[in-house]
């Protein structure tokens, strides 16, 4: 998801970016993580873009920006036991078995394993 610049200005009441400063751009960052629950990477490139804004063309640095930060989710892999792999194994024949034996025996991933050359 991306957020524009304009989404910034509509925030504020279309107020030009020479009146808005550091702590607007706060608030606003952090109504992104409370209130649109947008994603911790797309508040943080929102804030990239606002420092870039400030920075280098309004050439007004905003300094230290005190923002809630959006939560990173948490993202557990599922993995299959031993037992489980054996399982699976033996319900393969042939080439799938043997690709299948590579990817896991190799730790390969998938692309990885179709791209071996014999």
């Amino acid at each position: 998801m991306s957020i524009g610049f304009d989404a910034f200005i509509f925030f504020h009441d279309k107020r030009h970016p020479n009146e808005i400063g550091g702590r607007e751009v706060e608030v606003f960052l952090t109504d992104l993580a409370v209130n649109r629950h947008v994603s911790a990477s797309t508040q943080n490139q929102t804030l990239s873009a606002l420092l870039f804004l400030y920075t280098y063309v309004r050439e007004k640095p905003l300094g230290y920006v005190d923002v809630m930060w959006a939560k990173k989710p948490q993202r557990l892999p599922v993995v299959l036991t031993r037992s489980e792999v054996k399982q699976v194994l033996r319900e393969l024949s042939g080439v799938p078995l043997l690709a299948s034996q590579l990817l896991y025996g190799g730790g390969l991933r998938l692309n990885e394993g179709l791209r071996l050359r014999v």
